[in-house]
């Protein structure tokens, strides 16, 4: 009788731990991403959430799922804190930068925009003008959103290689030769050509900028080079090419039809296409990062790449597509670029580079890897503009520019660093709570009848 009863718990035991075969594995799943990812900057879905408090051990109940990310809570947003350093940068210069006098527009019959003029004690018809706030007024806010987009899509871009761990300086010099190649090809059909023009200048601007961020990302992969080294060279191997194929000069003569569309207005001197195209590529950016497997992968190597490695990870195509879409926001920026000015030269990008990795950096992605978004890279694109601008509002000379911005990278990196230091002792301090505590994992079963 002892040994059939100690036959039914054994059986009992089994037939509990077969139930929840599939449970256990999915929750180990779930833990290992949870702990290489930090999920106050990653939102992973826990689809399982709900269907695991319908399982049950045996005498024990529904299991707890470990946490609900379905409701939205206010500290799981971390850009809300780059979206308040917005909102107090905006009032500040608002309140400190004074006035100052604006051209005066009016609407004419035609839906277009026009001067005012007013009629001055001498009967002569002369310029009206309009006191504005030097911040807070409808022209700094745009030239605010358009500077912005070009270099916070390279932000965006740039993103992808930092949460591996990685970087690329040269970024700056693909936007360079890809506007380049695409000028070359946009040029010879003029002011005249048509879509077909425009259609090839666009698909040769996009694939030189992905295809030079393929090669970026082969070489490290294959020749496991570090990427600050890789790119470090190809930084100057890719400006140099720029330079030898236009022999220093600029590229113009593009057609008018590709201008103008790049160039369309709703207000003076608002271009829509730069802002939207900056917003779709965020969006684009959020999307892979935060829901695909690509984007998980991502994470995962750059929280721990030898793990990832041995979990059956692919580390080395990973890396290589994360330089490649950093090589096409280059390329996508470029059309912009070439679009909006109209023309391209060697010297286009210069200390792009800098402004790219300092956005996304401000925005939240770690220089050590695991953490970052593309909300975050083109917010901080927007801060670093507004303390550009802010710069001249207040008066102090453009030349402190540069200084400023690499004071903040500084100190966005140190703050970084704490936060880590911070989270890695809240970790100690929790895992040394639960060891204290007595507990016992094995579940009390009762005897069948």
């Amino acid at each position: 009788m002892k040994a059939l009863s100690q036959g039914r718990k054994l059986s009992a035991l089994a037939k509990g731990f077969h139930r929840r075969g599939i449970s256990i594995f999915w929750l180990g799943i779930r833990e290992y991403f949870w702990e290489a990812i930090d999920p106050a900057f990653v939102s992973i879905p826990h689809l399982l959430g709900s269907w695991l408090t319908q399982l049950e051990r045996p005498g024990c109940g529904p299991v707890k799922p470990m946490s609900v990310l379905g409701k939205f809570k206010f500290e799981n947003f971390p850009e809300s804190g780059l979206i308040l350093m917005i909102v107090i940068l905006g009032v500040f210069l608002s309140i400190f930068g004074g006035s100052v006098e604006t051209p005066k527009f009016e609407t004419g019959p035609d839906g277009k925009q026009y001067r005012s003029m007013v009629t001055d004690a001498n009967g002569q018809q002369v310029p009206a003008f309009e006191t504005a706030n030097k911040f807070f007024n409808p022209r700094t806010l745009v030239q605010i959103a358009k500077d912005t987009s070009f270099f916070a899509i390279m932000a965006v871009g740039v993103t992808f290689p930092l949460i591996t761990a990685g970087t690329d300086l040269s970024i700056g010099s693909i936007y360079a030769l890809a506007s380049v190649s695409g000028a070359l090809v946009l040029s010879p059909y003029g002011p005249t050509g048509g879509g077909v023009a425009t259609v090839l200048g666009v698909l040769t601007t996009m694939g030189v900028g992905a295809l030079l961020g393929f090669v970026n990302g082969a070489m490290i992969a294959v020749f496991q080079v570090h990427p600050f080294i890789v790119t470090l060279g190809t930084m100057a191997i890719y400006r140099g090419i720029a330079f030898v194929q236009t022999s220093g000069q600029s590229i113009t003569g593009f057609p008018l039809a590709f201008r103008r569309f790049v160039r369309w207005e709703i207000l003076p001197d608002l271009s829509l296409v730069p802002l939207i195209v900056m917003l779709l590529v965020t969006v684009l950016g959020w999307i892979l990062l935060a829901k695909t497997t690509f984007g998980r992968r991502i994470y995962a190597i750059g929280g721990n790449e030898n793990a990832s490695r041995f979990s059956g990870i692919r580390v080395g195509w990973v890396k290589v597509t994360a330089y490649t879409l950093t090589g096409l926001s280059a390329g996508i920026a470029a059309v912009l670029s070439l679009g909006y000015y109209g023309a391209g030269s060697s010297g286009d990008g210069l200390g792009y580079e800098l402004n790219a990795i300092a956005a996304s950096v401000v925005g939240g992605t770690s220089i050590a890897g695991g953490r970052g978004t593309a909300l975050g890279a083109m917010l901080g694109a927007i801060i670093l503009q507004m303390f550009a601008n802010g710069l001249v509002i207040l008066n102090v000379p453009q030349n402190y520019n540069q200084i400023v911005i690499g004071a903040i990278v500084i100190l966005a990196v140190v703050l970084d660093q704490l936060n880590t230091w911070i989270g890695q002792r809240r970790l100690v301090a929790k895992t040394a709570k639960k060891v204290a505590a007595p507990a016992s994992d094995t579940p009390a079963f009762s005897t069948p009848k």
